[in-house]
């Protein structure tokens, strides 16, 4: 019954999908990356309700100010500062031992089980590639357009993978699908939800 488990996910990106569109943006986001401050009060009236809110932009004014001589940090930056080491090391060790869970799948390929820990090793490595890749778009794309397309992506990929499974026994060729399916599935995960 994996595979009413793995499909699970599907109905609640679908929701996702369809109401994600109708909320505003972040009001931090809107004034500190897109420094908009009449979309920043318009998204705090969305989100919160009629209201005077000067207090909370006041706040994000001041963070502004504060974070307006600061550098922001690319990927390879924030790699090198020794100070995120210890959650750079915890983030590394989750990501991994996450991989550990999704073997059976490629059992079910009928993958060779000599090679199934270094495909699981891939999608760990593709995982990691993907959300260092995501943390670098985030700004320029916002988080809205990466979520949608994560779950738009993530949809296709499902319906192809369920079908490339319950295909798999009458073509072969389909079970390598299946697993370069699963590595799709791992990047649009990354990239966005």
């Amino acid at each position: 019954m994996w595979h009413v488990l793995l499909s699970f996910s599907g109905p609640v990106a679908v929701i996702q999908l369809l109401f994600l569109p109708f909320f505003p943006e972040s009001p931090p986001y809107l004034l500190l990356q897109k420094e908009d401050k009449a979309g920043c009060l318009k998204a705090m009236k969305q989100l919160w309700g009629e209201g005077n809110y000067q207090t909370e932009f006041d706040d994000l004014m001041k963070e502004k100010a504060i974070t307006k001589g600061t550098k922001i940090m690319n990927v390879l930056e924030v790699l090198r500062e020794r100070s995120v080491y210890p959650q750079l090391c915890t983030m590394l060790l989750l990501l991994l031992s996450l991989q550990l869970c999704g073997l059976k799948i490629f059992v079910t390929a009928n993958l060779q089980e000599s090679i199934i820990p270094y495909v699981s090793l891939g999608v760990s490595i593709s995982e990691l590639i993907a959300i260092i890749f995501c943390s670098s778009i985030i700004d320029r794309f916002g988080r809205r357009t990466l979520l949608c397309g994560g779950y738009l992506l993530m949809a296709l990929i499902l319906v192809l993978l369920e079908t490339s499974l319950l295909l798999s026994d009458q073509f072969l060729w389909l079970r390598y699908c299946s697993v370069i399916l699963i590595f799709l599935f791992i990047v649009a995960y990354g990239l966005g939800p």
